[in-house]
């Protein structure tokens, strides 16, 4: 049988449940893009059509496809100990090795890893590990984590209760008990809202405030946690203004409430930093990665803790009765072990500091010259643009998310994965993108922009 695209679409729609997709596929099998192969920055459908990958895969492929030297590290340790679990005091060398290699990147205090198979994995050990500190401490109670509106932490019934978005909300029975959500600090959609700019510094320090009117309703005593991305990704690429962590990371001190950062979107480099909450200065009680600690080569999320919680747990003189069997996974830490040294090796974190994402910067903010955006912003190798019928009245389309489902489709015709999210374009290339592939990004998108705004007249 002839592998041809349509014969692989026709039994893709026969057989496999695709993520996030409307099943209505099954039905018309054309609708779906078969992927075959990828090198570098670019990948290749079943008709041999070359698309660079400006969504690194899923946020994860930050350095880039077809790494021999991860390919051979995973080829190696499957020879040596393909698999084994951690359960019942047992480790393995590589998952000792990749812990103390993530814990040297992290901020003082922080050197614990409890290690999982995905992010939404991480973010549930999270609420399991958050739950049972506060209850080893005496204080049950405090079994609320607070989260945000329009946040993304993963697709498990706990992640995606944690997450803010309605659509999954309304799907499940979510959100469970105990998951409470507060205002994103979304500027742009601030001045959308208000239909003029309004000062970013002042809505920084209201977006945080929300956090601190909610733990009052709730009280102290019930409040376990915070949880947050420092850049909101799925939610559109959310850049928070300046004031915004400074004043919730004091709210969360003063008020004895644990401040966890989700970093499995930014974490390893995605902003210049090897953790955004290096570049924003946050000190947080719990880091969660995935990801981009293999560059998605193979599965790896976990939970850093920072000491003294894993002190007051020890001493409460039992077992976390926690687990999954793919914790630490000898050969999927193999895949984190050399990407982290290929990461150094390359010197790619001051790559992207001192050229590419400056380069990024500069070019994407010319993108705000065309008719249809209304905002186009960028930090590190993340961003983002606000599509808009009037710049100056920050007035939306009302079928805006047809518009970008449109924009979306031109860019994947031209050759560009850019991902559409309701009515913005955002974009998270791999790190190891040259300024010619930047080029290559910019032109395309103003194509597809024009082409955008064609099909609208």
């Amino acid at each position: 049988m002839t592998d041809t695209t349509l014969n692989l679409q026709n039994r893709n729609a026969q057989h496999h449940m695709q993520s996030f997709s409307d099943f209505a596929y099954t039905k018309n099998p054309a609708a779906t893009h078969i992927i075959t192969r990828a090198d570098g920055v670019y990948i290749y459908d079943s008709d041999g059509h070359q698309i660079l990958d400006s969504m690194s895969g899923l946020w994860c492929v930050n350095m880039g496809y077809g790494q021999q030297s991860i390919i051979n590290a995973v080829n190696d340790q499957m020879k040596e100990l393909v698999y084994y679990n951690n359960f019942f005091g047992t480790s393995h060398p590589s998952a000792i090795k990749l812990s103390e290699m993530i814990t040297d990147l992290t901020p003082e205090g922080l050197n614990k890893i409890y290690f999982t198979g995905s992010g939404s994995e991480a973010n549930d050990t999270m609420i399991r590990l958050v739950r049972h500190y506060w209850a080893a401490k005496g204080k049950p109670s405090k079994s609320v984590i607070i989260s945000r509106k329009n946040a993304y932490h993963g697709s498990t019934m706990a992640g995606a209760s944690l997450g803010g978005m309605s659509t999954m909300h309304a799907q499940g029975g979510l959100p469970i008990p105990d998951i409470e959500h507060v205002d994103q600090p979304y500027y742009f959609e601030a001045c959308v809202e208000a239909g003029e700019k309004i000062d970013a510094d002042e809505f920084g320090i209201k977006a945080a405030q929300s956090l601190a009117n909610k733990i009052d309703e709730l009280g102290e005593d019930r409040v376990a946690a915070f949880i947050a991305e420092p850049i909101q990704g799925a939610g559109g690429v959310i850049v928070p203004p300046k004031t915004y962590w400074p004043e919730v990371a004091r709210i969360c001190k003063e008020r004895g409430i644990l401040l966890v950062a989700d970093e499995v979107i930014c974490g390893f480099g995605r902003t210049g930093e090897w953790f955004a909450t290096d570049y924003y200065e946050i000190e947080p009680d719990l880091m969660l990665f995935a990801k981009a600690v293999t560059s998605g080569y193979l599965p790896v999320g976990g939970a850093i803790v920072r000491d003294d919680i894993v002190d007051v747990i020890v001493s409460a003189g039992q077992e976390f009765a926690h687990g999954y069997t793919y914790s630490g996974h000898p050969t999927c830490m193999a895949a984190g072990i050399a990407n982290l040294e290929l990461m150094k090796e390359t010197n790619i974190l001051h790559q992207v500091q001192s050229n590419t994402a400056p380069y990024l910067a500069s070019k994407w903010k010319t993108l705000e010259e065309h008719p249809l955006v209304g905002e186009a912003r960028c930090l590190g190798m993340l961003a983002a643009l606000e599509i808009v019928e009037d710049k100056n009245s920050y007035k939306r389309f009302e079928n805006s998310k047809e518009i970008v489902t449109r924009c979306r489709d031109y860019c994947y015709d031209n050759g560009l994965v850019m991902r559409a999210i309701v009515n913005k374009m955002v974009i998270a290339p791999p790190l190891i993108c040259s300024n010619d592939h930047i080029d290559e990004i910019i032109e395309k998108v103003w194509k597809c922009l024009d082409l955008t705004d064609q099909s609208i007249k």
